[in-house]
């Protein structure tokens, strides 16, 4: 270890302690001031020292209390029956890793939410039921199990589940600890409580779903996607088309991203995804980049490693991958695909100028493990 690493840690420049400094830094604080060196390695790391830790929180196991929820909350009375999970290091600002939150939010048969809009950007995975709606702006969609949607910032939408025997869960992803560490959050109720949706359901899909741009899509100008919506079904056809062509990553197996269909980008300014595939037996080598994800399994079972650690996961657990953790992926089913959701804060990332990536080095690209 370097001595300037060593400085680093203790957050701190090399500056001993002195009486007269003492009474120095007394005075600074009596005017609401500082000395920087007291804390120039705290707050300008040689490199990345996130808060977050690594996560897995299993879905078996969060299931019958996101169930429970149903009995004990009524969903007006709570707003959106959210059990959100929160990461050990980021209980301050009630993030799942970095500035990410999530959640798991369960809607009883027949339940509808009142609409909202708010300054943070949403997007929503499904884990189980087939009544799932929701109305963005306007236009009401219907998802199902491994659907994803997005709720950009700014749009009325509101949730329901139109299902008549069995309640919906799927997981929300926001960008509130961003909005909130940038003091920027608003919140709003619709001024009539519910919207009226338009009477073509599923717009977006119809309109955009097909890999073709329609007439007038050049006329869209808004910061985030035209397409609101993408189906489990075709979504992992077009992973497994992919895999016929190419290995894919070897940090990501065969992964794409779901994107603006106008602009090609990720589907909101503050937060992308993606859904990746590894086939049977597959393992991927490690590597790290600046920015935080969340994963939640679409399907099959595996193991990740992240900075050092292994965790097994199976369909419906979701775990996270702090920014500059080493992490790798394997799928440890010897004769079915495992497919990963994803969703991240790239898109801040890279406009800010700070994605940063790296292969490790080592071992054949894989990480020792304690």
């Amino acid at each position: 270890m370097t001595a300037h690493q060593d400085d680093s840690m203790l957050g701190r420049a090399r500056v001993a302690d002195s009486p007269e400094l003492t009474a120095y830094y007394g005075e600074l604080a009596d005017l609401e001031a500082g000395a920087l060196w007291t804390v120039a390695n705290k707050i300008e790391p040689w490199y990345p020292q996130p808060l977050s830790v690594p996560v897995l929180w299993r879905y078996a196991e969060l299931r019958p209390l996101v169930r429970k929820a149903l009995d004990l909350v009524k969903a007006d009375d709570a707003g959106r029956r959210v059990v959100m999970l929160v990461n050990p290091g980021r209980r301050d600002v009630s993030a799942a890793a970095g500035l990410l939150y999530t959640g798991l939010q369960i809607m009883g048969p027949g339940e509808s939410m009142t609409a909202h809009r708010h300054q943070a950007a949403a997007l929503r995975f499904v884990h189980e039921g087939t009544g799932a709606w929701t109305i963005v702006d306007g236009e009401k969609l219907s998802v199902g199990p491994g659907d994803f949607a997005i709720t950009p910032n700014g749009t009325w939408h509101e949730h329901g589940n139109e299902g008549e025997d069995e309640p919906v869960i799927w997981q929300d992803g926001l960008d509130i600890p961003l909005v909130n560490a940038l003091d920027a959050g608003f919140y709003e109720v619709h001024p009539d409580l519910y919207q009226q949706p338009r009477p073509i359901r599923n717009e977006s899909v119809l309109a955009y779903g097909a890999n073709l741009l329609p007439y007038g899509a050049d006329k869209w100008t808004r910061p985030y996607s035209p397409l609101l919506a993408w189906p489990w079904e075709p979504t992992y056809q077009a992973l497994r088309n992919l895999a016929k062509t190419t290995e894919g990553s070897p940090y990501d197996g065969v992964i794409m991203e779901y994107t603006n269909p106008v602009t090609g980008g990720s589907v909101m300014p503050t937060m992308g995804a993606h859904m990746q595939l590894l086939l049977p037996g597959q393992a991927t080598k490690a590597h790290r980049h600046t920015g935080s994800v969340v994963y939640t399994v679409a399907k099959g079972r595996g193991a990740s490693v992240i900075a050092g650690q292994r965790f097994e996961w199976t369909k419906g657990d979701i775990f996270c991958v702090p920014s500059w953790a080493w992490h790798e992926h394997a799928n440890l089913d010897a004769s079915d695909d495992a497919c990963l959701f994803s969703f991240n804060d790239f898109p801040v990332m890279r406009s800010l100028g700070f994605h940063r990536e790296e292969a490790y080095p080592d071992n054949d690209g894989h990480q020792p493990t304690g």
